[in-house]
């Protein structure tokens, strides 16, 4: 009889010893597994569902998150005037919740979507926008161009078409100096 009592206390230290290598492991598996995330990641899942942006320069900015790349992201202000935010200028977010994507979930095309993707995309709508800048000033008019890394914005109040007689000057805005860009 002690020996069957000895081999099962010795088969139950050994199922405790598996157990917590298990659990080991599975911990290491997902802290490492955090670590890959990015922003991106962390996004994907709450897209159309409200978040809170925290914009330096521009502080607290909320809305419907409307899509996002590697670098940026889009929400919808309750005034349904849309919001394009360089991460670069993020400096939170509140509303995600738990969940993640997978990481790399948005593929190599995705991946090429950048900055300089969704403002050609503004530069080519010509619409009117209010631009805010890093240090909290906010200049107003129409994208002309973008660069590599700037945009030339030619400066016109908000509401005016850009016309060559509305158009005071043509700045140039290093996408580093770029807080928010806001419709309208």
């Amino acid at each position: 009889m002690r020996w069957r009592a000895l081999f099962d206390d010795l088969e139950a230290q050994a199922e405790a010893a598996d157990a917590a290598d298990l659990a080991a492991e599975v911990a290491d598996r997902t802290r490492r597994e955090r670590g890959l995330l990015r922003i991106l990641d962390r996004l994907l899942p709450v897209e159309g569902h409200p978040v809170a942006v925290t914009v330096v320069g521009a502080g607290p900015v909320r809305g419907r998150l409307v899509d996002a790349g590697v670098d940026w992201l889009l929400l919808e202000e309750a005034a349904q005037r849309e919001v394009l935010v360089p991460l670069a200028s993020v400096l939170g977010i509140t509303g995600l919740g738990p969940r993640s994507g997978a990481p790399g979930a948005e593929g190599e095309v995705g991946r090429r979507l950048d900055l300089r993707w969704a403002l050609r995309g503004l530069a080519r709508s010509r619409a009117g926008m209010s631009v805010v800048l890093r240090d909290g000033s906010v200049v107003t008019g129409t994208l002309d161009r973008v660069g590599d890394d700037h945009v030339d914005l030619a400066e016109h109040l908000p509401g005016e078409a850009r016309r060559v007689e509305a158009v005071r000057q043509v700045r140039l805005i290093p996408l580093t100096a770029l807080a928010l860009l806001r419709a309208g």
